[in-house]
């Protein structure tokens, strides 16, 4: 059996997915960080981007993350996000009516919360 670590992406008003990993990408204040079995214990906090969970039965999960913290230690990955979204769940056609609309309102944070919800969904 390869390494594995139990991964939990959990954003303020749910569960989006617990389960085993071999590798969890995220981005981070201090940049993108990669996450393996036996990687050094960690806290941090999350910027908004993309994070890639590669599966123990080698799927990959992808999720658009807003804001948050990470924590690795024992082999226990928690992503506690402020928003998250499974990248099967984004509706690519509202997040670009969203993105219009924030670049039209120049709303900075708007505009880059609907391209991490773009670039998740078409990572599918």
């Amino acid at each position: 059996m390869a390494a594995e670590l139990h991964v939990a992406l959990v954003a303020a008003d749910r569960e989006v997915w617990s389960g085993q990993a071999t590798l969890v990408v995220a981005r981070t204040t201090s940049g993108d960080i990669g996450v393996m079995p036996g990687h050094q214990p960690l806290l941090g906090v999350l910027e908004s981007g993309p994070v890639t969970i590669r599966t123990s039965e080698g799927g990959t999960v992808i999720a658009a993350v807003h804001g948050g913290f990470i924590s690795f230690a024992d082999n226990k990955l928690s992503l506690l996000a402020e928003i998250a979204e499974l990248s099967d769940e984004i509706d690519v056609q509202r997040a670009e009516r969203a993105l219009e609309r924030a670049k039209s309102d120049d709303d900075a944070f708007a505009e880059r919360r609907a391209e991490v919800r773009l670039r998740a969904a078409t990572a599918r």
